[in-house]
């Protein structure tokens, strides 16, 4: 394995040169962005030997999915809520996040208009396929809160007990008000809310301005930690960081080295990330913009993948890296010193995404997502 990641970086370099615009894949390295189409908003999951990804509404589809095999080649795989339930306006479809259920099919989450309120609201959806068509048959939201501005970026997290949770934001950077990251625990079959919110933060610290977002929970050997974004998505300012949390429903405490990943010479404004394991290795999946072209669409916000590794029990993500870095490769048996013929072998580039059609409101405007 340590032979394969050498030769990886040594070829790698070796052979490609960092190209904002075009994603590149080789054998053994590739570089950022992975998918050059507009998909805000990522999160992915994997079943069987295939990753699931959605994002954002784009190009007429509420929840574009994207597929791989392997992190780094994507394409796309058509739309996994084809038909919104009654409570929601389209266009306006965004962050979806999936998970297994216990019933042994998939839920998925996500925030649309709602158009009663006039808000951003969170809904449910089931389906038998990781990439739908997921159904939502709910005539009004899960979450609203219309008084605190809406809510959005839903992230449903299963405990190690097995506890289901849910945790959002309040949209209150959509009316002038506080923003803060949510808690609620789910029924089993993760269609209902159990028991009362509980505020995790807010935001509080320089580096994330009037807004916090995009939560998700992760365990790592025991210990919970809370990602999230800071600052306004289309600014270079735009950042992730995290806490440590002692339960889902808090307490939290701020990392005091926040943020852990920042717009550098390969990107601005990265954040809105989902993290995956993939043979023993975490890595981390979001977006970000071209440097120069913030808040533009196209290209939009392309979608970007670094390795997370963990140091003193802390996450240390290794990004942005515009550079060739090695794939993150299977696990090659120990007595094959090089992976077989065939195997890793190149594969073809992302395909182009349509253009992002949706929007996301910020500081009372709506600007195009």
């Amino acid at each position: 394995m340590t032979l394969v990641v050498a030769i990886a970086a040594t070829v790698g370099f070796a052979v490609r040169r960092y190209s904002p615009t075009v994603a590149s894949v080789g054998a053994l390295s590739f570089v950022n962005p992975v998918y050059t189409g507009d998909s805000p908003d990522p999160q992915a999951i994997r079943v069987g030997s295939t990753w699931y990804l959605v994002h954002t509404n784009s190009g007429g589809q509420n929840v574009p999915v994207l597929t791989s095999p392997d992190l780094v080649t994507w394409k796309p795989a058509g739309d996994a809520l084809p038909a919104l339930p009654s409570w929601a306006d389209p266009g306006q479809t965004w962050a979806p996040e999936i998970i297994d259920s216990a019933s042994g099919g998939y839920l998925l989450f996500y925030s649309a208009a709602d158009h009663a309120s006039g808000k951003q609201c969170v809904g449910r959806a089931v389906a038998d396929s990781p990439a739908g068509p997921y159904r939502d048959d709910s005539t009004t939201p899960l979450v609203c809160s219309p008084d605190q501005g809406g809510a959005i970026d839903p992230s449903p997290f299963r405990d190690s007990d097995g506890s289901l949770w849910l945790v959002w934001k309040n949209d209150g950077n959509a009316i002038g008000a506080d923003t803060w990251l949510w808690s609620q625990r789910l029924s089993a079959d993760g269609l209902q809310l159990v028991g009362e919110p509980t505020r995790l933060l807010k935001q509080t610290g320089p580096w994330e301005g009037t807004v916090v977002e995009a939560p998700f929970l992760w365990r790592h050997d025991g210990r919970l930690f809370l990602f999230y974004s800071g600052n306004g998505y289309a600014s270079k300012a735009y950042a992730e960081g995290y806490a440590t949390c002692d339960t889902p429903a808090g307490p939290c405490e701020k990392a005091p080295e926040n943020p852990i990943l920042r717009s550098d010479s390969a990107a601005s404004g990265p954040g809105h990330a989902a993290m995956v394991e993939y043979d023993g290795r975490t890595w981390l999946l979001y977006h970000a913009w071209q440097p120069g072209a913030v808040g533009t669409s196209p290209p939009g916000r392309q979608l970007w993948l670094d390795e997370v590794t963990w140091e003193g029990g802390r996450p240390h993500v290794h990004g942005p890296t515009g550079s060739p870095q090695p794939r993150p490769l299977p696990l090659v048996d120990a007595d094959t010193a090089a992976p077989a013929a065939g195997t890793n072998a190149a594969l073809p580039g992302p395909a182009p995404a349509p253009r992002a059609t949706g929007r996301r409101r910020v500081g009372g405007h709506r600007p195009t997502r």
